[in-house]
């Protein structure tokens, strides 16, 4: 999650000094109305769901956090023409698809709360959950499959593939000790950077955008998105529960290794290197003020602010294509926007 209340920013060694950039606000202004569509056009598909099964729907599409797939179909069909019906429609799509994601996600992690509030799992079972996920899944392809030609479907399939094949890749290492970062790389690219990708093509390709700006929409919103999920994964150790609105160390208790984590395994000497996998062997919430103080010991909240600022950049650079506007320049804010956020990380 993005956190958007104002944070102070401490230097940090490393670390560049935060650039003067807008509010959260600021940066989504030019999409209010367009998130207002959405958000009523997802009100309006839980009337699709029969009987008592249009509540748990209910309850998914209601907890939508900062939309920020929506943000990027908008900002991007923006950035290349202008947007429609058909673009809200996308985004409805997308939106539907990463809350399916997020519901299995909550199954699997065993989680209890979700932005705030208990999980589908935990207010009504794993059973029900798995299976609205499911319907989630089936409605936004068949939504997708009401476009005119087969590219929506295609492109909203294939998405789908690649974030739940790296959920699966996710699972199949987890207390993986020997995990490499590029493989971690690569997990998230497909599991958290693919939507953000589909999303922002997507929404160029309904502004009828041609296939360079396409292509560099694309890789804007794979290395955003990747860019966001270390960040993500940074929050989980380093945040507090208040601003999160979850349990820290969720990662940790299902044995991902996230970016800190194999940071501090490359840097770590024999005993540490044993003693930070005891730790997540058997992780306990007990054992957190050790495990920071290791991370702490091989700058791991350093180096993995390094690697967002790399993404970041990247994300900046592929949007040189584009022509100067109004939403353009929201996406190159969103950059900095995150950038600031992971600066914040660890701050007093």
């Amino acid at each position: 999650m993005l956190v958007t209340q104002p944070s102070p920013v401490g230097a940090s060694k490393g670390t560049a000094p935060p650039e003067a950039l807008p509010a959260w606000k600021d940066i989504v202004a030019p999409t209010g109305p367009f998130l207002e569509a959405v958000a009523e056009r997802l009100r309006q598909q839980i009337q699709a769901f029969e009987g008592d099964v249009a509540t748990f729907a209910e309850y998914a599409l209601s907890n939508q956090g900062k939309q920020l797939r929506p943000v990027l179909v908008a900002l991007s069909g923006g950035a290349t023409g202008s947007t429609s019906d058909d673009h809200v429609l996308a985004a409805v799509i997308i939106e539907m698809v990463h809350l399916a994601t997020l519901v299995h996600d909550d199954v699997m992690d065993e989680a209890l709360i979700r932005r705030g509030r208990p999980t589908l799992a935990a207010h009504w079972g794993t059973e029900i959950s798995v299976l609205l996920g499911d319907c989630l899944f089936a409605h936004a392809l068949k939504l997708a499959a009401g476009f005119p030609t087969t590219e929506m479907c295609r492109a909203v399939a294939a998405a789908t593939n690649t974030v739940c094949s790296g959920e699966i890749l996710q699972t199949q290492r987890r207390r993986n000790f020997e995990l490499s970062r590029a493989e971690y790389f690569q997990v998230i690219q497909m599991k958290t950077g693919e939507l953000f990708a589909l999303s922002c093509d997507l929404g160029a390709y309904l502004s009828g955008a041609g296939a360079v700006q396409r292509s560099a929409l694309r890789q804007y919103g794979l290395a955003i998105g990747t860019a966001y999920q270390v960040y993500d994964d940074c929050l989980d150790l380093f945040g507090s529960e208040t601003v999160v609105g979850k349990s820290l160390g969720t990662d940790l208790a299902k044995g991902k290794l996230t970016l800190p984590l194999l940071l501090a395994l490359e840097g770590a000497d024999p005993e540490e290197r044993a003693s930070i996998e005891s730790m997540v062997r058997d992780w306990t919430p007990r054992y957190f003020p050790s495990l920071l103080g290791l991370l702490a010991q091989h700058g791991t909240l350093e180096g993995s602010r390094e690697a967002v600022q790399q993404y970041v950049q990247a994300a900046r650079q592929a949007l040189t294509v584009l022509p100067e506007s109004a939403c353009r320049n929201s996406l190159a804010a969103l950059c900095g926007y995150l950038g600031r956020q992971t600066a914040a990380l660890g701050a007093a």
